[in-house]
């Protein structure tokens, strides 16, 4: 049964009526709700905020390097530490290595670009930050659903009166025990209505609904098309011997070509662990290139294995990344909403850095939000957000940075080159932003070449202990989701995988997703098909970005299901 026919059999919905909605449980979600809660203290008021998160707990889904900028914590709890906030490594040593294929260089300190340095900035593990970001939203009365995922934007009949677009109301939460035939099973549930005069959207990076929300209102009018990259990581525990608390190195240079934008991180966190990871980003070209195995002959090179052999792998996990900058930042408010955080693409792809941003982001829509509210304001458009966001030091650090990404659409030497211009050259001229633009005008979709065209790519077999398949990968990452529920990876058309992708790119999303989800296998007439192997997704969003026809679209499946990361 289609969602509209079991709400007309099975409904109405109920509903909860808030003066805030908040959809996403990341630093943005949390800090757009923690900032509501303390402005309402500060004044007295009783402002009535929710927060749907689609994890089984807030943090659950979260994955980041990370190296955090503790600026905007620093503005929402200036007194984190007191309160027992999980930053407790800083950095204590910085490196920028290339890579060849079995040799690397340091590049010498005073070199470095300003964007790299990460002197009072703290390796961290983001899902910690979030589950303590949870802790004190509770604390200052945010209501916090984890388990319930955000299924479909509701609408008001506010807008083919006057012939503008109709307001936001709020959100739907999805049904539960629908089985994979579409009809309910026993323990079917309707999903529930939340209603606000505000719904903030804060899903991280390529958000469904923020997607959807970008369409219908337009807001990525006259905007570079967004970029994205994916992020593979892996946590591990090391040799006590070689641990070395607070090390941060960055590398360029191999296993990626020229023409391909990548780089790897790995992080010393204490305890005698080590967080390491491959970005790579989605505009490449060759549909042979996969993120994984790139991710694995990476941690295979002596400059990297040498941090970690000897240890165990104890987590995985990808997610993309929004890394388009300030030139692909879409509008963020429409009426009744707002868009924060990777949902909007604060992210600073030029600093490797986004939690700062997105904290920061959900904070200038609360006081937003708040200031609406005080007024007795509801379903209009937030102007002060983007207002503020334009006068603040997150808007200068992201103007300063804008052509980043633009610049490696050139190629690595250019962008190195001109990354050096930007942010090493200029500043010590006394030049803080650069006095030029670059646009970039492809979406990550449309870069991809004809596997004919392109060089095949051989990886090696992993061995089990320092390289590993995408099977065992998702073992770690705790991966698992109700099997008798309808498929939440679904095609617009069924005959494009076999006609197009696999005929023209050679089957990319065999290649690009990093859990195995996709699998082109053989009918017993000998043809080909596509099979979805839906529970190992580990909600990355990558196949719903780099699909070349965009035939893949990427639905919320019953809340709580997907990756259950632990340190990530």
């Amino acid at each position: 049964m289609k969602p509209t026919s079991l709400l007309e059999q099975y409904g109405p919905r109920e509903a909860m009526e808030y003066d805030v909605v908040v959809v996403g449980a990341g630093p943005g979600g949390l800090a757009t709700a923690i900032r509501l809660k303390q402005l309402a203290a500060a004044k007295g008021a009783d402002v009535s905020v929710v927060l749907l998160e689609k994890g089984s707990a807030p943090g659950a889904h979260i994955l980041s390097g990370a190296v955090m900028d503790p600026i905007a914590l620093n503005e929402l709890f200036p007194n984190w530490k007191e309160l027992g906030a999980p930053l407790n490594q800083p950095v204590t040593g910085d490196d920028v290595l290339f890579l060849s294929e079995t040799g690397s260089r340091r590049t010498p300190n005073f070199l470095v670009p300003d964007c790299f340095h990460n002197e009072g900035n703290y390796v961290i593990s983001l899902g910690a930050l979030t589950q303590w970001l949870g802790e004190q939203a509770e604390a200052l009365g945010v209501e916090i659903f984890p388990g319930f995922t955000a299924a479909e934007v509701l609408y008001n009949d506010n807008g083919s009166e006057s012939g503008n677009l109709p307001s936001v109301k709020g959100v739907a939460t999805g049904n539960l025990g629908i089985g994979k035939d579409g009809l309910p099973h026993d323990g079917f549930q309707l999903g529930m209505e939340l209603h606000a005069k505000y719904t903030i959207f804060a899903e991280g990076a390529r958000g469904h609904l923020g997607k959807q929300l970008i369409t219908k209102y337009k807001l990525d009018e006259d905007r570079d098309p967004q970029s994205h990259a994916i992020g593979i990581k892996e946590l591990w525990e090391i040799d006590p011997a070689r641990a070395q608390p607070g090390r941060v190195v960055h590398t360029a240079g191999w296993p990626m070509d020229s023409q391909t934008y990548g780089g790897g991180f790995l992080y010393h966190l204490e305890g005698n662990k080590v967080t390491l990871g491959f970005v790579t980003g989605l505009d490449y070209k060759n549909p042979w290139l996969s993120p994984f195995e790139e991710m694995q002959r990476w941690k295979a090179h002596p400059a990297i294995r040498a941090h970690i052999e000897g240890g165990k792998r104890i987590g995985y996990g990808a997610r993309a990344i929004t890394a388009g900058g300030l030139l692909s930042l879409p509008k963020t408010v429409f009426p009744g909403g707002a868009l924060v955080g990777c949902d909007a693409g604060y992210l600073n792809a030029a600093r490797i850095k986004g939690s700062h941003a997105a904290i920061k982001s959900g904070m200038l829509a609360a006081e937003a939000a708040f200031e609406a509210l005080a007024a007795g304001r509801s379903g209009d458009e937030l102007s002060a957000y983007p207002a503020a966001f334009k006068n603040s030091w997150l808007h200068t650090e992201l103007d300063q940075s804008r052509n980043f990404k633009q610049w490696f659409k050139k190629g690595s030497l250019v962008g190195a080159l001109m990354t050096g211009i930007e942010q090493w050259l200029l500043p010590r001229l006394g030049i803080k932003r650069p006095p030029w633009t670059i646009h970039r005008t492809q979406a990550d979709h449309a870069s991809l070449r004809p596997a004919a065209e392109m060089p095949q790519i051989s990886y090696p077999k992993p061995d089990g202990k320092l390289t590993f398949d995408r099977l065992s990968s998702v073992f770690v990452s705790n991966t698992n989701h109700e099997e008798n529920q309808p498929a939440h990876l679904t095609l617009k058309d069924a005959s494009v995988p076999v006609q197009i992708n696999l005929a023209k790119y050679a089957g990319p999303e065999s290649r690009y997703c990093p859990a195995g989800v996709y699998e082109f296998v053989k009918n017993d007439d000998g043809s080909d098909r596509l099979q979805i192997n839906a529970q190992n997704c580990v909600h990355c969003k990558t196949c719903d970005i780099k699909d070349p026809t965009q035939n893949i679209v990427w639905f919320t499946p019953e809340g709580g299901g997907g990756p259950n990361y632990a340190g990530m």
